[in-house]
């Protein structure tokens, strides 16, 4: 590889989001033989606004991009400059990932073999923590470079290029190379250049098969990793094996934060019904324990019913009724509770499980009937389901990692969308369907909430 042609690339854009986020600056330097023969350097017009710390970071403000290029304009002529020739660049994935969005969005497919100068960094000194191109520079004292412009930063790697190619054998770094070329097992019918766009963020992501059959609904703080773990580990999960024959195409869909990738996994897996999924699975008519102190005894509910209100307390979420009664049985034997007084049992004055010891005795008076209520009420608490605390619906704003918040809005435990702002246009875009209680949302939330998170900002809607 070291013999042919390399373009070493780097590129400068309004964030960093390559499916959302638009290329502000492109600079690609062929080299031969460790010489620039050609370059192509342009800034770009991203036809969005710039945000004040990209303007800060990369010095390239609205003003200097206003009467440059689209990158539409220019692709025709980028992709021939480009040919096949392999693309060097630092965290490659980034670069190429924007690169490949941009050509798409141009009506133009670009593939092309790539090299990571971060992961060969990271192979030729493990010793080393810091393996960023400031760090790097530093370490091999290479500071002559201005940096974080596309140009200077293309020129900063070629440079660090050449210093490892006096540094260490050809061989090694052409074996190191080929090691990057070998890629995890992938899916025989999935392009392996999909996978090349997956960003290290969180969000959830979708598997499908023939015919676009949705074969499994995942979720992550990290897309990239989480993906890829499925195809490292196939040979060892016979799950992971059928998945990856089976898969022809991914998909997946970023938010702010692990709060937004619970709520949207856990609605696109009802609503698709991934064949590989077991949890979360749309479930049947649950069922739920409906008591107060004031009643005579517990009663089951159904999925129907099940809004706990501050006045209607509701404890736990059964599969069926024989899951409720087991557990409900569990709790009364633990806390010596009485099963004739919780209708577990028929029958009047002494039950048997008294007589065993196992009942303190409300049933014929050796126990009050206030106090068996009082034990009773503290046993079931770990059970509570609590009733949704506010008047209406609200919006929970998770903050997400470049400083924006996404604001999920969930109504009665039912969650019904995300949006970037609290618009009325955005919210018209949600689903209107009247708010049913949600187990998994409740749960979901309830974690959240119970942690106390400060990050997560909570408005009333109305």
């Amino acid at each position: 590889m070291l013999e042919r042609p390399l373009i070493f690339l780097d590129l400068e854009t309004t964030g960093t989001r390559t499916t959302r986020d638009r290329i502000t600056e492109v600079a690609a330097l062929r080299v031969i033989d460790g010489r620039v023969v050609d370059r192509f350097v342009t800034l770009v017009d991203p036809a969005t606004a710039i945000p004040a710390r990209i303007q800060t970071l990369t010095g390239i403000s609205d003003a200097m991009v206003r009467d440059q290029p689209t990158f539409a304009a220019l692709a025709n002529d980028f992709f021939a400059w480009l040919g096949d020739d392999p693309l060097v660049a630092h965290n490659a994935r980034f670069d190429y990932g924007f690169l490949r969005n941009a050509f798409e969005r141009a009506g133009l497919r670009y593939r092309a073999e790539v090299i990571c100068t971060l992961k060969l960094s990271r192979r030729l000194a493990p010793q080393e923590r810091h393996h960023n191109l400031d760090a790097l520079l530093a370490r091999h004292a290479l500071n002559d470079h201005p940096r974080h412009r596309a140009e200077g930063d293309a020129r900063a790697m070629l440079a660090l290029w050449q210093r490892w190619l006096e540094e260490h054998a050809t061989a090694d770094i052409e074996r190191l190379l080929d090691a990057q070329r070998r890629q995890a097992s992938l899916p025989a019918h999935l392009d392996p250049a999909e996978l090349q766009d997956l960003p290290e963020r969180p969000g959830v992501y979708v598997f499908r098969g023939e015919n676009g059959a949705v074969l499994y609904v995942g979720k992550s703080v990290n897309l990239r990793s989480r993906v890829m773990s499925h195809f490292h580990g196939d040979h060892r999960s016979d799950r992971e094996m059928r998945l990856k024959q089976q898969t022809h195409a991914l998909t997946w869909q970023e938010t702010a934060g692990d709060l937004g990738a619970q709520l949207l996994e856990a609605h696109w897996i009802k609503t698709l019904m991934p064949i590989h999924n077991r949890r979360l699975r749309r479930r049947g008519r649950l069922v739920s324990w409906q008591w107060t102190p004031d009643d005579a005894l517990p009663r089951l509910v159904d999925s129907d019913s099940l809004m706990p209100t501050a006045s209607r307390a509701l404890y736990g979420l059964f599969r069926n009724r024989k899951e409720a009664r087991t557990a409900l049985e569990h709790i009364a034997e633990q806390h010596r509770l009485c099963p004739q007084l919780l209708g577990l049992v028929a029958g009047q004055g002494r039950c048997f499980a008294s007589q065993l010891g196992r009942c303190r005795g409300a049933c014929h008076g050796g126990e009050s009937l206030e106090e068996h209520r009082r034990r009773t009420a503290e046993a079931l608490e770990r059970l509570r389901i609590h009733h949704w605390p506010w008047p209406g619906a609200m919006a929970f704003g998770e903050a997400a990692g470049d400083g924006s918040r996404v604001w999920h809005i969930v109504d009665h435990w039912c969650y019904r969308g995300s949006v970037e702002q609290l618009s009325p246009d955005a919210l018209a875009s949600l689903d209107d369907r009247p708010p049913r209680f949600d187990v998994d949302t409740y749960k979901i939330l309830r974690r959240f909430l119970d942690a106390d998170d400060s990050r997560l900002e909570i408005r009333p809607l109305h």
